[in-house]
């Protein structure tokens, strides 16, 4: 296929934006539900390595054998056969922000994307449907033999062998049917491996965006910090609002080996029709550590647990995260965590806000198996509401299997205080202003964790919220 085509791989009648010889049209429009032709066709598309192909197929066996997951708010108003499970760009992706197409330029420098890498960023990906259309890394990053690429070149270049080593074995197929479909169509994404004793002093970025009306984003996230490195990796996701259901089912695998240390930070923005089914996961290794932060103001419903396994001794992790559900949204949020380590602690901290109808849970799992000698856990979850007509659940899990295990947990739901309100508004605040300023507040223990530019966006992003203009 020649280079100025675009294609979308459709799994159903209903395809678009295709420019594209007449036969590939009728192929798509004969196609009905995820069958063996689109996968195959997606394969060729990206070139895949034999294994990856055989991966993709076994996936999408996988896939037709399980069920959609019983846990979790219901995902009913989504239909997996009305989903595109590829879009391809119109650009081939660029090294230079100049040469960027200007649509897809103007839709990143309204996110921030450009100043962003200019200014404070060691390497920049951006993702706009199911291919990455800008990357750069700066040299002096290069330099100390950090990779930075997309995931498909990792896939068919010289890290070849650590792809296949580490692809989808956090997150296997088995895991939920999410995952399996992940595996059968995935596209896109990032490849980071930190060399040992390498510290990044600024962070690397992605950044993706779905554009496409009924479609999926897929995007596969694999990162390897090596013993006694240490690196901060941001992720951005939105998109547009649309009248149909986007699907939203990427994968994020984490290795942090031993004396390492890796902080990952997302602030997900996506429309309210989206149903976020994202899957993260991490390996920690002796005394590494594991940082999450996590912001997510977007979706109609969203399943979201990273989950962290302290498999060596002294291993840490912290989790950090708040959620806001506003109108018609239900999401279902936590973090959890396996300590199978000796004297490994974990400390997961999250706030959730709903209004205006909106839901959010907050649902964990901790479990401490009987070798994880001398674990330390720390659970706290606190809810605030800002009406009558929302809600907020607690829902946590533990499975302790040692006596020797020091395990805590505490949730606490509220509503703003109306002294607060009016003290503030005696200052000469408006109320809508003085209950914005008051959500900020709680929402700082979050904010506070984040690049300065990123606690600007989250704090802009919940003033919307509360000004119901999202």
């Amino acid at each position: 296929m020649s280079e100025n085509k675009s294609v979308v791989v459709d799994i159903d009648r209903s395809v678009y934006d295709i420019k594209d010889e007449e036969n590939d049209q009728e192929f798509f429009r004969e196609k009905e539900g995820l069958t063996a032709d689109i996968v195959e066709r997606i394969s060729r598309e990206k070139n895949d390595p034999q294994w990856m192909h055989d991966f993709r197929l076994k996936s999408l066996e996988i896939y037709n054998q399980m069920g959609v997951p019983d846990w979790g708010p219901d995902i009913a108003g989504l239909d997996i056969d009305k989903i595109a499970t590829y879009v391809r760009s119109k650009s081939d992706m660029k090294g230079k922000w100049d040469e960027v197409p200007e649509d897809i330029k103007n839709t990143f420098e309204r996110l921030g994307i450009p100043q962003a890498e200019r200014e404070s960023l060691a390497g920049v990906g951006a993702q706009y449907d199911s291919e990455l259309v800008y990357h750069n890394v700066k040299d002096e990053v290069a330099a100390q033999g950090v990779v930075y690429t997309d995931m498909e070149s990792a896939l068919k270049g010289e890290y070849s062998e650590m792809v296949h080593e580490y692809f989808m074995k956090l997150v296997p197929p088995t895991d939920h049917k999410f995952a399996a479909l992940h595996g059968a169509v995935w596209s896109g994404g990032s490849f980071v491996y930190v060399p040992k004793g390498v510290k990044v002093e600024i962070p690397l970025q992605s950044y993706f965006r779905l554009n496409a009306a009924g479609a999926g984003q897929f995007e596969h996230t694999l990162i390897i910090v090596d013993e006694g490195a240490d690196l901060h990796f941001i992720e951005g996701c939105s998109a547009p609002k649309y009248n149909v259901a986007n699907l939203h089912a990427g994968c994020v695998e984490l290795f942090v080996k031993k004396n390492a240390h890796l902080r990952y930070s997302t602030i997900e923005n996506w429309s309210k029709n989206m149903y976020n089914l994202n899957t993260k996961r991490a390996l920690v290794e002796e005394n590494g550590i594991m940082e999450w932060v996590s912001g997510s103001f977007g979706s109609h419903v969203s399943y979201l647990y990273p989950m962290t396994i302290l498999k060596g001794a002294h291993a840490k992790m912290e989790y950090t995260g708040i959620t806001f559900a506003g109108k018609g949204q239900n999401l279902d949020t936590g973090a959890k965590v396996v300590h199978q380590g000796p004297y490994t602690s974990s400390v997961i901290t999250t706030k959730s806000i709903s209004k205006d109808g909106g839901i959010g849970t907050y649902r964990s799992s901790v479990t401490i198996q009987k070798e994880a000698k001398h674990a330390k856990a720390s659970v706290a979850c606190d809810s605030l509401m800002l009406d009558s007509i929302s809600r907020s659940d607690t829902i946590p899990g533990m499975d302790i299997r040692t006596n020797d295990a020091d395990v805590g947990h505490e949730a606490k739901i509220g509503r703003i205080s109306d002294d607060a309100v009016f003290y503030l508004m005696s200052r000469g605040i408006r109320e809508a202003d003085a209950r914005a300023m008051i959500v900020s507040g709680f929402a700082n223990p979050v904010s506070k964790e984040l690049p300065l530019e990123y606690a600007v966006e989250m704090n802009n992003l919940i003033k919307l919220e509360m000004s119901g203009n999202m």
